[in-house]
């Protein structure tokens, strides 16, 4: 292979961005140019993909942090074909077109996460890189690697200076994630200006601390320098390399390059035609490319096919020799167990006495964990706390990664981006936990995870004034209104171990958006009413009366208990009262018109909803005649059953709300 036809190949890449962004008038030229040279040499000849199988198992990740720069991987995609035409480039930025302004996971083929956020590309690499060594340490026998593949980022300035990524690439370098390589995109260039006025860390130090091995690439036009560089981290599994690649942004276009003008605007008109003469392009015509440079793109697709053929072969061999592995390997790639314990009625179990349903959640947990291979999961630092260790399990490390266990330490964001990343990969059945206030952490990562359709689970314990003498730091109030109203996203707030039983289920069973478990610190009485299946309806009769009920109660978690308290009350005094659990607004929401008519008929508008969190987003239920009782403050510290009388949460009040409507 001659230079002038790869260095074509790399012109290629900047042209078609710098055309279909000129086009669509809005978009990044800035990074496709400067980074064309390090992403081509990584597709070209490093990166074992098959562009007819985007899906392949064993293929190398690539992920593109910084997502503004997404025509580099359009680029990318179209050349290589994985089916983005021409015509999808020129509708860059269109609505309904493949090319959204930033990559959209499931959206576009050939994508392997949906980055924008900065920074989140790399929590999630890091999270493909640690699914890839866990199963790996299960998976793999003597001479039989069928879990074997990198994964690759390439991150820039903002990735860096976003915190996510110094809490990612530190669990990295502590884990030891040595398929792992992160290529610098470093042109010393943001939004504002050069990166002194508010970046002047060494940042491949701070990779050394983190227990990276470091290399420098002085050129990133130098094709040869950087294969040199991913040559060496290809050839040393012992440790993650970062690899700070010197770049000059708006690369190719004189007046522009270098300076922050490159970043985040169209080049214009006479600024293109500039960069294709400076680039020696053979053609001024918009989103011109020579068929040599297709040919050399369609040959370097066609060669890596043979390593997923490769691949193949040796799985076929090893489910021969390992039969038993093989159907583990069905167990971690599909979702068989699942199926299975949703027909368990063991899991079904109610509790003897009055639990905290943290640890209700706790105990689901560790029966479904022999039951479910492939779960993995942790907490940032709190799994005592929150009940979501597996006993008697390994945590996942350096030293063991066949653990199922993860150890985040105190890195809620990044624990979220990284448990994205492992759903992302493949093979894993993933959750994490956290206490419900500090949601406020993880919430960037749990808006992706909607946003990509990921069946994410989040443990969110200590779910409100029930915190008690930790007091309004630690107790939450507006983060359920907060979760709910994320698009695509399922809360549910049991009122004890059956219907927590019934919530974790639902989160086990979705297979495409991700779902939350607010759960208490404080015990609750069990309900001889609750109904696991029932919690899929979102909300359902939990005590009723005869014939049409004057006023309806409608609770969730903590508060269910209250409002069937506050209905014996009312019914003393000959009102007739029905209690409603509604574990989860949003799947109430999605059930038929009917079903909800028949939880909450329209002619009963005497209606008081009890949730010791914030009121927003109740009135839907409630509607204009009806009544919360709920928070407007931000807690205290105090024992929590005087925190819940202080604050209104008795039967006295919620009576007297009822009466007053």
């Amino acid at each position: 292979m001659n230079q002038d036809i790869e260095t074509m190949s790399v012109n290629a890449i900047r042209v078609l961005s710098a055309d279909a962004i000129q086009k669509a008038n809005s978009g990044h030229p800035g990074l496709p140019l400067g980074v064309a040279p390090m992403a081509y040499e990584i597709w070209a000849h490093y990166l074992h993909i098959n562009p007819k199988d985007p899906k392949w198992e064993n293929r190398d990740r690539f992920v593109l942090s910084g997502g503004h720069g997404s025509m580099l991987l359009y680029s990318l995609l179209h050349l290589f074909g994985f089916g983005l035409t021409k015509e999808d480039l020129m509708q860059f930025r269109q609505l309904g077109s493949l090319t959204p302004g930033h990559p959209e996971y499931g959206h576009t083929v050939g994508l392997e996460a949906t980055t924008g956020p900065l920074g989140a590309g790399v929590a999630m690499a890091v999270g493909m890189a640690a699914a890839e060594k866990h199963l790996a340490s299960i998976f793999n026998k003597p001479g039989y690697p069928v879990v074997d593949h990198r994964t690759y980022v390439i991150a820039g300035d903002g990735d860096l200076m976003e915190g996510i990524s110094s809490e990612a690439l530190s669990l990295a370098g502590t884990w030891n994630l040595s398929k792992l390589t992160v290529l610098y995109d470093s042109n010393a260039i943001s939004i504002e200006g050069n990166t002194d006025i508010a970046f002047r860390e060494d940042v491949s130090k701070r990779a050394e601390a983190f227990g990276f091995k470091t290399l420098y690439v002085d050129d990133g036009n130098d094709l040869k320098k950087i294969a040199a560089a991913l040559d060496a981290a290809a050839a040393d599994d012992s440790a993650p390399y970062f690899i700070r690649v010197k770049t000059t942004i708006g690369y190719g276009c004189p007046a522009k390059q270098g300076t922050n003008k490159a970043h985040g605007e169209p080049l214009g008109e006479d600024n293109i035609k500039a960069m294709k003469e400076y680039l020696g392009w053979p053609s001024q015509e918009p989103f011109f490319v020579p068929d040599e440079v297709y040919d050399n793109y369609h040959r370097l697709a066609e060669e890596k096919a043979p390593a997923e053929e490769a691949w193949k072969k040796l799985f076929r061999e090893y489910s021969e020799k390992f039969p038993e592995m093989a159907d583990k390997w069905k167990h971690y790639f599909t979702d068989e167990d699942v199926e299975k314990l949703s027909e368990d009625p063991s899991f079904y179990a109610p509790a003897e006495k009055a639990e905290a349903t943290r640890a209700s959640s706790g105990a689901v947990i560790n029966y479904m964990k022999d039951k479910i291979a492939n779960l993995f999961g942790g907490s940032a630092d709190l799994a005592p706390s929150t009940k979501t260790d597996m006993k008697d399990e390994p945590f996942f490390s350096a030293e063991n990664p066949s653990g199922r266990n993860l150890h985040f330490g105190v890195r809620e964001l990044a624990m979220a981006g990284i448990a994205n990343g492992m759903l992302l990969h493949g093979g894993c059945r993933t959750y994490v936990g956290t206490f419900f206030v500090f949601s406020d952490y993880l919430k960037p990562m749990a808006r992706l995870a909607a946003l990509m359709k990921l069946p994410q689970i989040y443990v969110l314990t200590h779910d409100s004034i029930g915190v008690g003498e930790d007091g309004p730091t630690h107790e939450p109030i507006e983060q359920l209104a907060m979760l709910r109203s994320i698009p695509n996203f399922r809360v549910f707030r049991p009122c004890d171990r059956v219907e927590t039983e019934g919530a974790w289920m639902e989160a086990l069973k979705s297979k495409d958006h991700p779902t939350a478990l607010i759960l208490t610190r404080q015990g609750l009485t069990q309900q001889p009413n609750s109904d696991a299946k029932k919690v899929s309806k979102g909300a359902y009769v939990l005590e009723d009366c005869a014939g049409t009920p004057d006023i309806i109660l409608i609770a969730t978690g903590s508060e269910v208990q209250l409002a069937v308290d506050a209905r014996a009350e009312l019914e003393k005094s000959g009102k007739k009262v029905r209690v409603v659990s509604m574990p989860s607004m949003e799947a109430f929401d999605a059930q038929p018109l009917e079903y909800k008519e028949s939880i909450l008929p329209k002619a009963v508008r005497k209606r008081v909803a009890i949730e010791a969190l914030s009121d927003f987003g109740w009135y839907k239920y409630v509607g204009l005649d009806g009544a919360v009782v709920s928070m407007h403050g931000f807690g205290a510290s105090g024992k929590a059953s005087e925190l819940f009388k202080h604050f209104g949460f008795t039967v006295e009040n919620v009576v007297k709300t009822a009466e007053s409507l």
